[in-house]
Formats: structure tokens, sequence, C-alpha cells
């Protein structure tokens, strides 16, 4: 079933619109992304060490996950437009202030800074497609933003390193202020999709009571797990894959960025897959599917890196199955986690894309660790948050949890 509590719009706005809210849900990894290439030359011209440097990654992830948490609930109560629009501004502000940072601990404080901010656009799209969406409608579109959440990662670290062949690291920042300030004025044209009449009283104050209601929901509970831990290992993969590649591999940035990519093509096949796959199975089936290959892949990826020095492609063949997959698990699984969260989707969004950024924020630094035994590593946490989806999906949620078409 397809629910519209906006005023109905044309088959081209629609598509535009989803276009902006895919985006939108870029966010989180565009945000992460684009400024890693230039991380070398921070640490040089910031005079800070690379462990410093990296505390700028896990700062934005946490502030990616606190956001979350303050927006999503604001705009129960507020609509989603005017949480959003503050957002964006906010973001596009702190671009500028992370471009004319003086030392390394003022970088620290405005991505942590930055990253609430961009977080609006992470949980509230995620917001309005439960607005306007419901059932197995509701998971083929989150499908489709899950081709342009795909595309982000991918992107960003190129596009990265190519405005560093024309500026420094502080122009990188200032494209992000730019990025934000097209997508406050591509936002401004968005239709609230939260009428007052279903708007409920501030809800910061009722995060806690609202998360009771939601820790009640073990199929909300058991889902937003699994993308939890879904999300956490494609963190610590993105984290990982330059240190195994060009550190214990020597391999060039160029041949790295193949990799990168090629992996990222599944992960997007197999998002457009999935949304076409829950027209015929069942929306359940296709998550402890795809969260299976998950496990079975991060467990093939740890069993090469333990022989020692495997050929690269043993580790990269059982990576790309679990990339892949993951494609196809976020979306549904996400679906199936807001089902029945209608009347609290800002909250409910809001955990689901908080819990992911908070691991991360946790992980993200542990996940280079070994020089050459980063493989080993990075295969550990792959594993073992992958094969923890899997109870996450079949003893918390059960086999009640899909959604109502």
């Amino acid at each position: 079933m397809e629910t519209f509590v906006a005023p109905a719009v044309g088959q081209r706005r629609r598509i535009g619109m989803l276009a902006v809210l895919g985006a939108l849900s870029s966010f989180g990894p565009l945000s992460m992304d684009m400024y890693l290439p230039s991380t070398p030359t921070i640490a040089a011209n910031l005079h800070a060490s690379q462990a410093l440097v990296q505390l700028t990654l896990s700062g934005c992830l946490a502030g990616l996950a606190v956001g979350q948490l303050v927006a999503g609930p604001v705009s129960d109560g507020l609509g989603r437009k005017k949480p959003l629009l503050a957002g964006l501004v906010a973001f596009t502000l702190l671009s500028v202030a992370c471009a004319a940072a003086p030392d390394i601990g003022a970088l620290i404080a405005f991505r942590f800074l930055q990253g609430m901010a961009g977080a609006g656009g992470v949980v509230l799209s995620l917001a309005i497609v439960r607005d306007l969406y419901t059932g197995t409608e509701l998971a083929r579109v989150l499908g489709s933003l899950m081709l342009v959440f795909g595309l982000a990662p991918v992107l960003a670290p190129v596009i990265g390193g190519q405005i560093l062949r024309f500026t420094s690291w502080r122009g990188v920042f200032g494209v992000l202020a730019a990025i934000g300030l097209l997508l406050f004025l591509l936002s401004a044209f968005l239709p609230e999709t939260l009428p007052p009449e279903r708007r409920t009283p501030s809800r910061v104050r009722q995060l806690a009571a609202d998360s009771r209601t939601l820790v009640r929901d073990r199929q909300y509970v058991g889902y937003t797990l699994a993308i939890a831990c879904g999300n956490a290992a494609l963190i610590t993969y993105i984290s990982a894959l330059p240190f195994i590649v060009e550190d214990a591999y020597h391999e060039s940035p160029q041949l790295f960025s193949v990799f990168f990519m090629i992996n990222s093509i599944g992960l997007v096949a197999m998002a457009q897959l999935g949304a076409r796959l829950v027209k015929r199975v069942p929306v359940g089936r296709v998550v402890l599917l795809s969260q299976l290959v998950m496990a079975a892949g991060a467990v093939g990826f740890l069993a090469a890196a333990l022989t020692g020095h495997p050929p690269l492609v043993a580790l990269l063949v059982p990576l790309f199955f679990f990339l892949a997959f993951f494609g196809s698990m976020r979306p549904n699984a996400t679906a199936i986690a807001l089902t029945n969260q209608g009347a609290i989707a800002g909250t409910a969004s809001a955990w689901v894309g908080a819990l992911p950024f908070l691991l991360g924020a946790f992980l993200s630094p542990l996940a280079g660790l070994g020089g050459e035994g980063a493989a080993t590593v990075a295969g550990i946490l792959l594993a073992a948050l992958c094969v923890a989806g899997v109870p996450c999906v079949l003893l918390i949620a059960g086999s009640r949890a899909h959604p109502k078409s």
C-alpha cells in the first residue's frame, strides 16, 4: 500500500524529490569520505599525528550519531522540513569553519559539530520516506535510495582526490559547504510530509519514553541491531581496505580505487535486485538470505586472512559478497524495522541511523591496526559483526517480522 500524507505530486516531481532525498541520505558517507585522500596533508599542515587526524573521522561519526538522536525526535514535533533546512544551514557554515580551522583540536571539534548538522539529512530523509510509504512499497523506495547511498562512498574519495589537484584540503571542505548550500536550495522545494494533526509534543524530552516503546517491539529491535552490525562492518571495510591494498600488498591508489568501485557496483546492483525481489518474496526472507551471505563472505575473508599472506584476490572475492549482499539487506531490514513505528517515525529513524555511527566511531580506529596484518584485524571485526547480525534477525526479531503490504 502506498500512502501520501503530502499533497499528490506528479511522477516527474516525485522522481526529483526522491533524488534529493537520496542525496540527503548520503550525507554521512559524503562528509566522512570526501576528505580522506587529504588526511596526510592535514597531518603535515596542522603539525598533527595521523592518530589525531583519525579523530576527525571518529568525531564526525560521533556527531552523526548524536545529531540523529536530536533531529529525529525534534522532527516528530515540528515537522520534517524546518529541522532539515536548519541542519543544512548549520552544515554549510560548519564546513566553512572546518576549512578555516587553525589547528587539529579545532578541526576535531568542528568535524563533530559538522557531523551533528549533517545528521539531519540522514535521519530526516528516512523519516520522510516513512511518512510517504508503507509496506513493500517502502522497501522498494528504500532500495532506490540505496543507489545513491552506495555510490557516495566510492565517489566521495575520488572527488576529494580530484579536488586536491587544484586546491588544498581546505578547499575540500569548501566544496562540502557548496554541496550543503545546494541541498538547502533543493530541499526548500520539498513538501512537508508530517501534517500538524500528526505531530506530537517536542520529542527530545520524550526520547527515553519513545525508546522504551521501541525496545518493546522485537521486530524493530532485531532488525535495527542487524542494520547497526552491518553498517559498522561497512565502516570497518571502508577504513581497512586502504591499509590492506596499499600498505600490506603495496598496490597503487589507482588499483585501490578500482577495487572500491567494483565492490560499490555490487552493493548498488544488489540493492536494486532486492527492491524487485520483495514483490515476489517475503521481505523478511530477503533480509535473512542477505544476512547469511554477508556472514559467509566475512568469515571467508577472515579464513583467508588467517593463512598469513594470501593472494589479494582471495581476500577481495569474499569481501565482494559481503558488500553486495549488504546492499539488499539494509534497505529491506530498515523497511521492516520502521513498519510499526509511524507515530514516532522520527525517533525510530534516529536510532536506526545513530547506532551504526556509534559503533563505527568506536571501531574505525581499530580497523587500520595491525600493519601487515591489517586484513586479520579487519577480518575479525567483519566476521564478528556479520555473524552477530544473524541471531538478531532469527532470534530477536523472530519469524513474525515482515511488513504488511
